[in-house]
């Protein structure tokens, strides 16, 4: 492994034990007050993060400067960051979770009828989800419901980071699959009957196709699509968020009809679309909850890996 500068190394090093830190903290205050404390953390990131603060309100103006203000963008990007404090705070705390009557003191699931029926189709079943909220509290909620099933992600730049993800991810009883390494073992769990849960809503360096997001081509990993086009899969999207009383929700919709005309790739585009147009629903819904501060946009048009 190449070797990282110096100041990098440092910065990685004071977050990972800043991390460590919070995890021991976070089951020794009242949850709410807890979530207050990181939602407190939250707004000074925010003052002291300059490239993602930019970032933040730079696309938050792309996708708004029709609809709101200048000043209220920038209110919009303030509250995200809160939020994005909060649901961290909530993901860490949930480690000390031991049963779905803990969780359920605290998150309500809505719509587990539709992953119900989808499953009952005995082709496997790809939760399709996205950046909003906790989203990792989703593997841990469906792994107490006694659902099988594995998370596909992009790993983190820091090793010791990236594992405090995986040991989270795999603590109840789902099972961490890195994004492009072991696609094999993926079919293999649809075709047992399994669930995957992918995140599709940035722009990484895999697979992609260019589709429409908030109005704008976007690079979008493919991976999803062609799994359900390829095993018959049903794709279930999904997504959770806080509300105003510090409860989290997570919302589980119908499943979305694949197109399949025959043409894989004007059929991989079409479906890579719908699954898109759900993201942008969820992010509408809950914009303060999303991680505006990615580049989302930053690929352009013949620039994605195919």
């Amino acid at each position: 492994m190449e070797k990282r500068p110096l100041r990098k190394e440092i910065k990685y090093t004071l977050l990972y034990y800043f991390v460590r830190f919070l995890i021991f903290s976070a089951n020794l205050l009242p949850r709410k007050l807890w979530l207050r404390f990181c939602g407190m953390l939250g707004r000074v990131a925010y003052h002291f993060s300059k490239k993602p603060r930019e970032l933040a309100i730079f696309h938050l103006g792309l996708v708004y400067s029709g609809e709101k203000s200048i000043a209220e963008i920038v209110v919009l990007a303030k509250k995200m960051f809160e939020m994005l404090g909060k649901n961290a705070g909530d993901i860490l705390r949930s480690l000390k979770v031991k049963s779905l009557n803990d969780l359920q003191k605290f998150l309500t699931t809505h719509g587990f009828e539709h992953f119900q029926a989808a499953h009952a189709k005995g082709k496997g079943v790809i939760f399709l989800t996205c950046h909003v909220g906790a989203f990792d509290m989703q593997s841990t909620n469906m792994a107490f419901h006694g659902v099988k099933l594995s998370v596909v992600g992009t790993p983190m730049k820091d090793e010791r980071l990236n594992t405090l993800l995986q040991n989270y991810r795999n603590a109840f009883g789902a099972s961490y699959i890195e994004r492009g390494k072991d696609n094999i073992k993926l079919i293999k769990e649809l075709k047992l009957g399994n669930a995957l849960a992918i995140l599709i809503d940035q722009d990484t360096k895999v697979k992609s196709r260019i589709v429409n997001f908030f109005g704008m081509p976007a690079a979008t990993p493919i991976g999803a699509t062609i799994l359900a086009m390829k095993t018959g899969a049903a794709v279930v999207p999904c997504f959770i968020h806080l509300d105003e009383k510090l409860d989290q929700h997570m919302r589980i919709f119908p499943e979305i009809p694949l197109t399949n005309t025959g043409d894989e790739e004007a059929d991989l585009l079409t479906n890579t679309q719908k699954f898109n147009d759900f993201i942008e629903m969820a992010v509408r819904q809950h914009p303060d909850q999303w991680v505006w501060m990615h580049e989302r946009w930053k690929t352009k048009a013949g620039e994605e890996i195919r």
